[in-house]
């Protein structure tokens, strides 16, 4: 029997939303979508320098998965790199424990508690979303 599936936790938004190659507009670029849960597991093992033991309590998922995501998110920034395609962060199955905005006029990502309409930065209200889901801890 299968275990259960578990929440993917995801702790940080990106502070962009992906990367393109030097010198080609955006519009002749084919793009690769990494997960938020595949960047989380990224910058958990190679920036934080987590083991990937460590890593899979953070996100709340066993250490296999952990392993899959992890090779998953590998592979599509190499298949990025090596034919000079761009990098989308979005999208996955993940939940967070407060509230992620971006603002499209000053760029800020913020990071807050609760619901907000407005930029804290720039008090623009022209922001939007980045997680859908939130979970108390």
């Amino acid at each position: 029997m299968p275990n259960r599936k578990r929440h993917r936790r995801v702790t940080m938004p990106p502070l962009m939303e992906g990367f393109k190659p030097f010198g080609v507009p955006m519009r002749e670029l084919e793009p690769v979508v990494l997960l938020y849960e595949e960047y989380e597991a990224i910058r958990l093992a190679d920036y934080e320098n987590l083991t990937q033991e460590e890593a899979a309590k953070k996100m709340n998922i066993s250490r296999p998965t952990f392993t899959r995501l992890y090779d998953k998110a590998r592979k599509n920034i190499a298949k990025s790199f090596v034919e000079g395609k761009a990098i989308f962060i979005q999208g996955g199955n993940y939940v967070t424990d407060d509230y992620w905005y971006r603002c499209y006029n000053c760029h800020e990502t913020m990071i807050t508690m609760k619901p907000v309409k407005s930029c804290r930065k720039c008090d623009s209200d022209n922001i939007i979303q980045l997680n859908s889901q939130t979970e108390d801890a």
